[in-house]
């Protein structure tokens, strides 16, 4: 997803996929507060041209920003300001377009003005940042569509080799390795039974992505990325169904507590 740019200073990166629902089921989960907790993070969002969003990351990380579009079911805009540090505003446009066979292609196109290439490297960064995210959006849509959502980002730094950092991490969760299609019980921030649904492992990113069953089913989102020197260890746990919010609050402290765990020497 290389940077684009025009005469006039403009420079965006875009991207396209595909995810299952009808219109007004993706536009919940991308233009909503409570939709956005299903599969990306916690966030406010004023249902309005002119209504103010925040997004909450990691615990103390917050970025906010001005709806500009608002077409329901099919466009979303907004610019977020603060998204990095001395950064320019950043807009954001999200176009949903029916497909048949209960089907939606997302367009999704980040830009700014800037008279320089000093934040090409960010915005080229969503690319490595967006997909695992848009898979618990697919996972959401297919089997718990609409339900009530919960979920937390939490976040720890780690020093030394990723690949060490990453066996570290897999172990924590109780297992050697990660593959598409094994079961996998879980006993760490919580005890919970799932299914590896989605594994990347690259010199930006690694991440393993399981279904989770149970009475309170959900999606864990478990890996870590490169940030300079540093290693960046996270945990993103989204919950489903009534008990979706009490579920989260019951084990966002023990996760935060096993990550602090694996990032220690």
């Amino acid at each position: 997803m290389p940077t684009k740019f025009d005469a006039s200073g403009k420079r965006w990166v875009e991207m396209e996929f595909l995810v299952p629902g009808t219109p007004e089921e993706v536009w919940h989960a991308m233009a909503t507060g409570p939709g956005n907790a299903a599969w990306f993070t916690r966030a406010e969002i004023e249902e309005k041209i002119g209504g103010q969003l925040t997004f909450h990351f990691m615990p103390g990380v917050t970025s906010g920003g001005t709806v500009t579009g608002w077409e329901p079911p099919h466009r979303f805009g907004y610019v977020e300001v603060g998204w990095a540090e001395n950064a320019p505003p950043i807009a954001t446009e999200i176009s949903i377009i029916a497909r048949s066979g209960d089907e939606c292609l997302v367009r999704m196109v980040h830009s700014l003005f800037s008279s320089t290439d000093d934040w090409d490297d960010q915005m080229e960064g969503f690319e490595s940042g967006w997909p695992g995210f848009i898979e618990v959006l697919r996972l959401y849509l297919a089997h718990h569509a609409s339900q009530p959502a919960a979920s937390f980002q939490l976040s720890a730094e780690a020093a030394g080799d990723g690949l060490v950092t990453w066996r570290k991490l897999l172990d924590g969760l109780g297992h050697e390795t990660a593959d598409v299609g094994e079961n996998w019980t879980v006993e760490a921030g919580e005890t919970f039974f799932g299914e590896v649904v989605g594994v990347r492992q690259d010199d930006r990113q690694r991440y393993v992505l399981v279904r989770i069953d149970g009475e309170t089913p959900g999606v864990g989102l478990f890996g870590l990325y490169r940030t300079g020197e540093a290693i960046r260890l996270s945990v993103c746990r989204f919950f489903y169904g009534e008990k979706a919010a009490q579920v989260a609050m019951a084990s966002e402290r023990e996760w935060q507590a096993w990550l602090d765990g694996v990032a220690r020497p």
